[in-house]
């Protein structure tokens, strides 16, 4: 039997021939694209109240009164695409440093641009510039909420860019990925 520390004994220590850099870096590509998927599509969800017939508790058939109630429901479609919630684009459009030729396209690259990204990186296409090209647009999304005093998310996209930086470190560890760049 290897001693613990030979060559010889890594492969033991390997998780489906995985070291444990490598099950880091998978672990942090694959949270930080569902992160980045799910956030752009929820730019295009909406709450949205529905009519539908009051149930009887007792059979579970309409009501025969024929009573209707108010359903919330979530929906995603194009046309309830916001990039940001109104309240923050209001306090964005009272900052001079954030002009309406910068912040409009933003807002409309920001969605699509989310989803593009969460999707390369969990495929594992170009991991090391997707990570980057992530990094960049949480440090466009931190300028903007520094600007209009949002401390709060600034601390949240502080641990995502930390994150990015970390998976960066560990890319060369990147495996189970359609290419190794």
């Amino acid at each position: 039997m290897p001693a613990p520390d030979s060559p010889a004994a890594a492969p033991a220590r390997a998780v489906l021939g995985l070291t444990g850099h490598a099950l880091a870096f998978l672990t942090l590509r694959l949270w930080l694209g569902v992160r980045a998927l799910i956030a752009g599509l929820e730019k295009y969800s909406a709450k949205i109240t529905v009519q539908e017939p009051l149930l009887d508790p007792a059979t579970g058939m309409p009501d025969p009164s024929g009573a209707m109630m108010d359903v919330e429901k979530k929906v995603y479609s194009l046309s309830h695409y916001h990039a940001v919630p109104d309240t923050l684009q209001t306090k964005f459009a009272a900052e001079p440093f954030l002009p309406d030729f910068l912040t409009k396209p933003f807002y409309a690259a920001l969605g699509p641009a989310l989803i593009l990204l969460g999707l390369l990186l969990l495929l594992g296409v170009a991991s090391r510039l997707t990570l980057f090209a992530m990094g960049l647009l949480y440090s466009a999304l931190t300028l903007g909420l520094m600007l209009i005093g949002q401390d709060g998310g600034v601390s949240w996209l502080a641990i995502h860019i930390g994150l990015v930086a970390l998976a960066l470190a560990l890319a060369d560890h990147n495996r189970l990925a359609l290419t190794r760049a």
